[in-house]
């Protein structure tokens, strides 16, 4: 698992100077490795519409990190026998310089390349614009994914139902895949073929009493049509006037008699819903993947461009304007230093806070640019390896899946004053 910080720090000669101390000093002492994040000038608006975005894109990060998770499980659930591969579908395409754009792009490799998408997105668009098609986006997905997902999910609960009951024991399972046509007498007004399940410890007693448990039983009319781990199934013909006679009989010596009707036309049936379930689920299997992979890609280029906004709303409230501020992505070489880091970080830019000396709190931001609370509100963003567990696709919500990515919400914060710390 790779982890990533990313922080902003005003752009003036004194923050810049911090910015190369924190440079010399993470990389003498193997902390991290940094380099800049690129994000371009917005259209700033009013200070109302800044404080109200704050709040939208919040939510709309913590939408975009719960379809994200539920589109991830779904691709592991699709995959099914091919588990192994599901992070290679994993991929961020797009968003790259134009010489990247034919590579596939793992997730961590397109935060690390973050360019902002001018095409889709432009930043000359007010803000509320771009936030707005950020939303519009995600949700057109979120509408897709529960469609598409239905009906693969309905398509795979009936095939594992109708395969769910050729397995078992032979005193559970269906018996319509195997018996056949030859083994029972059919059509007879006074014979019946019964089917008996003998332990098999007991092959040879029942080879040796089943005629005598009953009157006209046919004479070597029993066969071993199959078996299982406890014993095997029999058939026995006799007379239609003697089947209770002969359940009874058969029930005192630890046989047991398994109710079974052969209609030939019913086993027909089972067998082409079936073949036909299997058929529609290996055509839809290719699609339905594709299609996840690509808005897969689609929803987490969409989030990281929303992990930018809130780098740049979140700074101009902090910092003030003119916007004038230099975001940064730290990867810590090792998790065993981020204690070291985060005490660098404090360190260097102690001068931005002035009253950090207490516990920060997750505040609302009050007051004028320039003059708002000093205290950063940070965000996580962690990229896991991908476990498959027990989920039904597009299920609301997140259920733990194989999780390429988790969220949380901060309570306390390091002095550092930056706006948002990334972790991937």
């Amino acid at each position: 698992m790779s982890e990533f910080w990313l922080i902003s720090a005003p752009s003036d000669k004194e923050n810049l100077q911090a910015l190369e101390r924190m440079n010399t000093v993470t990389s003498k002492s193997n902390l991290s490795y940094n380099t800049k994040f690129s994000i371009p000038d917005f259209k700033v608006g009013t200070l109302d519409s800044l404080v109200g975005l704050s709040d939208e894109l919040g939510k709309l990060d913590t939408f975009a990190e719960s379809l994200i998770k539920r589109m991830a499980q779904s691709v592991v659930e699709v995959m099914e026998d091919s588990k192994g591969k599901v992070p290679e579908n994993l991929l961020a395409n797009g968003g790259l310089k134009e010489k990247l754009k034919c590579l596939k792009i793992d997730l961590t490799s397109f935060v690390t390349h973050f360019e902002w998408d001018m095409a889709k997105y432009p930043a000359k668009q007010p803000l509320v614009s771009v936030v707005d098609t950020l939303a519009k986006q995600l949700a057109q997905i979120e509408t897709d994914l529960k469609s598409r997902t239905a009906a693969y999910n309905t398509l795979k609960t009936n095939l594992e139902n109708l395969e769910k009951k050729s397995m078992g024991n032979l005193f559970t399972r269906t018996l319509s895949d195997i018996v056949s046509k030859e083994d029972f007498v059919l059509d007879s007004e006074y014979l019946v073929t019964l089917l008996v399940i003998v332990p098999k410890p007991s092959y040879a007693q029942w080879q040796k009493t089943y005629e005598s448990l009953s009157d006209m039983v046919v004479p070597r009319s029993t066969k071993l049509i199959a078996e299982d781990n406890e014993g095997g199934l029999f058939t026995v013909t006799l007379f239609r006037k003697v089947i209770d006679d002969f359940k009874t009989k058969a029930k005192e010596n630890k046989f047991t008699v398994r109710e079974f009707y052969y209609d030939e036309k019913e086993i027909k049936r089972e067998r082409e819903e079936l073949s036909r379930l299997l058929s529609d689920k290996k055509q839809q299997y290719g699609p339905l993947l594709r299609w996840l992979k690509v808005n897969f890609s689609e929803a987490f280029i969409a989030w990281i461009h929303i992990k930018a906004l809130r780098v740049f709303v979140e700074s101009v409230l902090r910092y003030g304007l003119p916007v004038n501020f230099q975001a940064v992505l730290l990867q810590p070489h090792k998790k065993s230093s981020t204690k070291r880091l985060r005490e660098v970080l404090n360190s260097v830019f102690r001068h931005l806070d002035q009253v950090a000396a207490a516990s920060v709190l997750d505040v609302g931001v009050c007051g004028h640019p320039g003059t708002a609370a000093r205290q950063p509100r940070l965000l996580s963003l962690r990229l896991f390896p991908h476990r498959p567990q027990p989920a039904r696709l597009g299920a609301a919500g997140p259920t733990r899946p194989s999780r390429p990515c988790r969220l949380r919400r901060r309570r306390s914060f390091p002095r550092l004053r930056n706006p948002t710390e990334l972790r991937v």
